[in-house]
């Protein structure tokens, strides 16, 4: 009888744990720009923890989008141009990876330089 209540408590255990997995999954899917769509359309976006990151999300492709737009501008100009774009690339890059490790390490911590434009979402 002890042998069942152990494996019952390992399969609760697993339960709680791929459930935490799936949230975490979630929050990632916000930094991974059309994928941000997939916690939208489930109630994923109800947690704290998925709409903060959600919030995030937005706010970096907000970041992208005006980074491409500058772009089109400057990316005419040679070497110049070109190494600015990169760089606005690259930041882009940077803050994507900052907020997946920040959902795989459970914070709450805002985005650096942007993080603070997405307490402007409201859903």
């Amino acid at each position: 009888m002890v042998t069942n209540d152990a494996h019952a408590g390992e399969a609760h255990g697993s339960e709680v744990h791929s459930g935490a997995k799936g949230k975490n999954m979630m929050a990632i899917f916000s930094y991974l720009w059309v994928l941000i769509i997939i916690p939208f359309l489930t109630d994923a976006k109800k947690d704290p923890f998925v709409k903060f990151h959600l919030k995030q999300g937005l706010t970096l492709i907000v970041f992208e989008v005006i980074g491409w737009v500058v772009a089109m501008f400057i990316g005419w100009f040679p070497i110049l141009g070109w190494l600015l774009v990169f760089l606005w690339w690259l930041a882009s890059l940077i803050l994507v990876i900052v907020g997946i490790v920040n959902v795989l390490h459970g914070r709450e911590k805002d985005l650096p330089w942007i993080g603070q434009y997405a307490k402007n979402f409201k859903f």
